[in-house]
């Protein structure tokens, strides 16, 4: 039995791996690398192998890092089913659209400005269209937690809950070659322990091969009450004494939602009060829609806070799901008094670079970063200090405070993950840390074989082992 690691391999974006025997082929995972134009040039190489020629797909969640290159992926000759659960189904289908359509809006604005600029460039194609997004949505196979399955006669599945975005699952697969059954886990993106809305991710016992993430494995996330006290303190500071705009890049599915949870439950506490939030993605209503719809997948105090606010409307922040571009260009008007939360996550496409063109050379604004940025984002740029960025052609100076919530992440720490990993009854035979930059990666691979004595290394991009 071969494994090979097509993404996310000494890098955080990009998660694709191939299993494959002499009778199956199956890929999990199929992300689109992000972070500039190397990643660019890797999804436009993508893939390495011939699509037609693999069986079946298994997803982890919605993410586009996780999913992004499924609509290439079938759009070069792979017909078989993407086996996925319920909620990402659900999400899948507005996010995977909303792709193709940046790709479309952003292939015009490079058209048009390159006939402005009599520049020879190559023409800049989108990596698919709407008519390949639609021939992968009708690949889905929607499944339940829990639910045993079986997409070849040798592979049989489980999704369990990972906590880390609705719908988001750890794989259990049971793959028979010559007679022999191993158990190979996947643990896609696990959450972080104890944060709002989710569940915590579902402890496993044991596995042959495993494969776990190290976004953060080489660092702790700051304590929830010190992050709420941070990012109170940066809401006042920002709206009350400075009287500027906070604006807050965050991911569509999921970072939208949880910021959305906690300025509610801090306004239920009296924390905050009297906010004016705009949530600046035509995504985000409707994946907001679809978490609504899976309430049953929340924690008890989620559950309990949505209680709340059915029956405190009125004391409810001011919450407005901005659709058209003619309303999104009028809160570029907005000079104080305004949360913005807009995508992308990382600031590299979306609405968010337009907010950030008109809010970030001044100073009694603030820029919020809530989750990761990947190396040769604008957000990690940000994170990194930058005092100035590039922004649609023109040098943007860096005058607003910029503050680095860390606690808020939905990919557990290094504790949290040593943690998910002493639930295994004995160690694995093999154990790959994937889904991480290479320095988190391996300071992580080496605590893990320090702490738990486990046979672990950290792969290489387009590397094929035998397991």
């Amino acid at each position: 039995m071969k494994l090979s690691f097509y993404g996310a391999a000494g890098e955080v974006t990009g998660s694709c791996y191939l299993v494959q025997t002499e009778t199956f082929r199956f890929l999990v995972d199929c992300g689109m690398f992000q972070g500039g134009h190397e990643a660019d040039l890797k999804n436009r190489q993508f893939p390495a192998f011939d699509p037609a020629s693999i069986d079946f797909v298994l997803l982890t969640h919605a993410h586009i890092d996780h999913s992004g290159l499924l609509p290439r992926l079938a759009a070069l000759g792979f017909q078989g089913p993407i086996y996925c659960t319920a909620a990402t189904a659900e999400l899948l289908d507005v996010m995977l659209r909303d792709s193709a359509h940046i790709q479309e809006k952003e292939a015009e604005w490079e058209e048009r400005h390159n006939n402005h600029r009599n520049n020879r460039r190559p023409r800049f194609e989108p990596l698919y269209s709407l008519a390949d997004v639609e021939k992968s949505l009708k690949l889905l196979h929607r499944l339940n937690y829990d639910a045993e399955i079986r997409p070849h006669p040798d592979v049989t599945c489980s999704f369990r809950d990972a906590g880390h975005i609705l719908g988001s699952a750890i794989i259990e697969i049971w793959a028979e070659e010559f007679g022999q059954r191993r158990k190979i886990v996947f643990s896609g993106d696990l959450g972080q322990p104890g944060r709002p809305l989710l569940r915590n991710p579902t402890s496993i016992r044991q596995a042959d091969v495993l494969l776990v993430e190290s976004t953060y494995g080489n660092r702790l996330h700051k304590m929830l009450p010190d992050t709420l006290d941070e990012l109170v303190h940066a809401i006042h500071d920002t709206l009350e004494r400075k009287h500027g705009n906070v604006v807050m890049p965050a991911f569509t599915v999921g970072r939208t939602q949880e910021i959305l949870y906690l300025l509610i439950d801090l306004t239920r506490q009296r924390r905050l009060h009297g906010l004016k939030v705009y949530v600046d993605s035509p995504l985000a209503l409707s994946a907001t829609e679809i978490t609504m719809r899976h309430i049953e997948l929340f924690n008890q105090e989620a559950q309990k806070l949505m209680a709340w606010g059915k029956e405190r409307r009125k004391e409810m922040p001011e919450i407005r799901f901005v659709q058209d571009v003619e309303e999104s260009m009028a809160l570029n008007e907005i000079k104080s008094g305004a949360i913005i939360i807009s995508a992308s996550g990382m600031c590299d496409a979306g609405r968010i670079k337009h907010h950030l063109r008109w809010n970030l050379s001044r100073p009694e604004c603030s820029i919020l970063i809530t989750g990761f940025q990947a190396l040769g984002t604008l957000g990690r740029r940000l994170v990194d200090g930058a005092k100035l960025v590039k922004l649609f052609g023109n040098e943007i100076p860096v005058r607003a405070s910029i503050y680095t919530i860390g606690g808020l992440s939905a990919h557990a720490d290094q504790a949290s993950l040593m943690g998910w990993l002493s639930h295994f009854s004995k160690p694995p035979q093999q154990t790959f840390v994937v889904h991480g930059e290479s320095a988190a990666a391996e300071i992580f691979a080496n605590r893990v074989r320090d702490e738990l004595n486990w046979n672990v290394r950290v792969p290489e991009l387009h590397e094929e082992l035998e397991i």
